[in-house]
């Protein structure tokens, strides 16, 4: 069995939970972090993320909301044992990861909700010369589709799937929730400053849901300085939802 690389130890919401994590390759940034805190689940519920990475989006989802059952699906092997590291770190033990595509998974239950942060970089782009950051960012076509579609088919009746992407790739993720039956969609942009363009997006859509969709008026990240603006501090650092 190969090693676990060289990891950072850090920390999340402020320090509330142990976070592992290669020194080099993909690094998590803000958007999983953003995108569990939009999950709405409850005590007792079962989610299901796919590409999990680490697992930051499963853990500070599970440090918001006491009580969750969660698997995490991880197809990178060294990455998926990582995410299991930080959940025994942080005594998730309702929490599992397994080492699985999530294209292929076979569902083991109905699930309440489901998210992702997918990659999306087009094949086209410049790749990276590190291999973990390129598998982690660069979308083979027709991945949005396939992921949703995978995702889709295990959640019960009206669970929801929620995934968080570029601006750029809004058509594509509504297509993508639309054609697995998850049309019934909210979209709440997040915006870098105030009177800037979005330049990612949160898409949630309702499985089975025949409802209109929304726009939410969006959250914005940055103060004209740099800093976190007051509504965004309390979602990355005291571990708030954010309402869709």
């Amino acid at each position: 069995m190969s090693q676990l690389p060289s990891l950072s130890d850090g920390r999340l919401l402020n320090g509330r939970v142990a976070y592992a994590q290669p020194h080099s390759g993909y690094r998590t940034g803000i958007e999983p972090v953003l995108l569990a805190a939009s999950i709405p689940a409850r005590p007792g519920e079962h989610v299901i993320e796919a590409g999990t990475g680490a697992g930051a989006g499963l853990l500070t989802l599970a440090a918001r909301v006491d009580g969750i059952f969660g698997l995490g699906l991880e197809r990178d092997r060294l990455m998926a044992a990582i995410a299991a590291q930080n959940l025994a770190a942080n005594a998730f033990t309702s929490i599992r990861i397994a080492q699985q595509d999530v294209v292929g998974w076979a569902p083991d239950r109905a699930y309440h909700h489901a998210f992702a942060n997918p990659p999306w970089h087009g094949e086209d782009g410049t790749p990276s010369p590190i291999e973990g950051r390129q598998a982690a960012k660069m979308a083979a076509p027709g991945l949005l589709q396939n992921w949703a579609r995978a995702l889709a088919a295990g959640l019960r009746h009206r669970g929801t799937l929620s995934l968080i992407l570029p601006a750029a790739a809004l058509s594509q993720g509504m297509l993508a929730l639309a054609e697995a039956g998850c049309a019934e969609t909210t979209l709440q942009p997040l915006w870098p400053r105030r009177a800037q363009p979005a330049k990612i997006v949160i898409l949630r859509g309702v499985y089975g849901g025949r409802g209109p969709c929304r726009v939410l008026p969006g959250l914005v990240l940055h103060n004209q300085d740099g800093t976190y603006t007051e509504e965004a501090e309390r979602i990355l650092r005291a571990g708030e939802a954010l309402a869709l």
